[in-house]
């Protein structure tokens, strides 16, 4: 049996439902946008609020008055120096302070005073380390100083240098020389004894430099009488006749490594503290010199002990 649809009438009924589905699908597409049109474009209900009307208080009377006050209060009182409004004279007075703080001639021949404490303080004060200046030209500004002070000229310059100045050269060659003997010393008095017993050893050193007894330099109490025969020195190495260069490096690091920080506690005034300021003498224990029954033992640390004057 055949079908009751010929080929060709199958073929029309399927281009029917195509159709049928774009007609469908055109006017779903409308309806949508015709919805998002609809929800964009209509006006939202608002609300409408009144803003109920706000009236300031009154500023109180005693407020006022307050505000009508200037800023250092009720009561104008006289202002400490430091507290004066920066005006053009307060300014030029400071300007001129300056000046003449800095003014020093040294080519000038005016009379001069002895260079004692007071004329030293003068000059320093012509340049001030710290402090405030301009506390300074306010002050001076009420009460003006009339006093002058002696003239820095050749002359003083030459007082001062004999007194004991010396140039920054000669002082760090003095430290070199001085840390190098405390090095000798600690090298060939206690180089083998451990680090208390050589901290022990220089500072009997410090100890007589600082002593009215001894010379007052390091180098001074090592070498003292070194140039008067061995049994006349101080220290055996000093005066023995051989050479005092060290042979052994690891020990001589040691000991200048020790001599520079006892130099820096000499040099500073502080303390070193390994015995007594008062012990300025020792001996080895495997010795017993006459001296030792006439002084005060104060302590023994390693092979060295170490004594006080009565």
């Amino acid at each position: 049996m055949t079908s009751g649809l010929t080929s060709k009438d199958g073929a029309l009924t399927q281009s029917w439902q195509l159709k049928a589905v774009r007609a469908v699908s055109h006017v779903l597409a409308l309806c949508a946008v015709a919805f998002v049109l609809f929800v964009t474009l209509a006006p939202a209900h608002a609300q409408n609020v009144q803003i109920a009307s706000v009236t300031p208080l009154p500023v109180p009377a005693d407020l006022l008055a307050v505000r009508e006050q200037p800023a250092i209060g009720p009561t104008l009182v006289p202002l400490e120096p430091g507290e004066q409004a920066l005006t053009p004279a307060l300014l030029s007075n400071y300007v001129a302070r300056q000046q003449k703080l800095r003014a020093v001639d040294v080519r000038s021949i005016g009379p001069h005073a002895a260079l004692d404490t007071d004329v030293l303080l003068g000059y320093i004060a012509r340049g001030p380390l710290g402090g405030n200046s301009a506390v300074s030209a306010i002050a001076s500004l009420a009460n003006p100083q009339v006093t002058s002070q002696p003239a820095l000229n050749p002359s003083a310059l030459a007082a001062y240098i004999e007194n004991g100045y010396q140039p920054i050269e000669k002082r760090l060659a003095h430290a070199n020389a001085e840390r190098d003997c405390l090095a000798q010393a600690i090298y060939h008095e206690a180089r083998g004894e451990s680090a208390a017993g050589q901290l022990a050893v220089a500072n009997v050193i410090v100890n007589r430099a600082r002593s009215a007894k001894f010379p007052a330099s390091l180098c001074g109490v090592v070498y003292q009488n070194a140039d008067k025969g061995y049994h006349r020195c101080q220290f055996t190495f000093a005066c023995d006749g051989r050479t005092d260069a060290p042979t052994e490096r690891r020990a001589w690091a040691r000991s200048a490594e020790l001599a520079q920080t006892v130099y820096a506690e000499f040099a500073t005034g502080e303390a070193v503290g390994a015995v007594p300021r008062s012990a300025l003498y020792y001996h080895t224990t495997n010795v017993r010199p006459n001296w030792s029954n006439t002084y005060n033992a104060v302590a023994q640390i390693g092979s060295h002990i170490f004594y006080a004057p009565n």
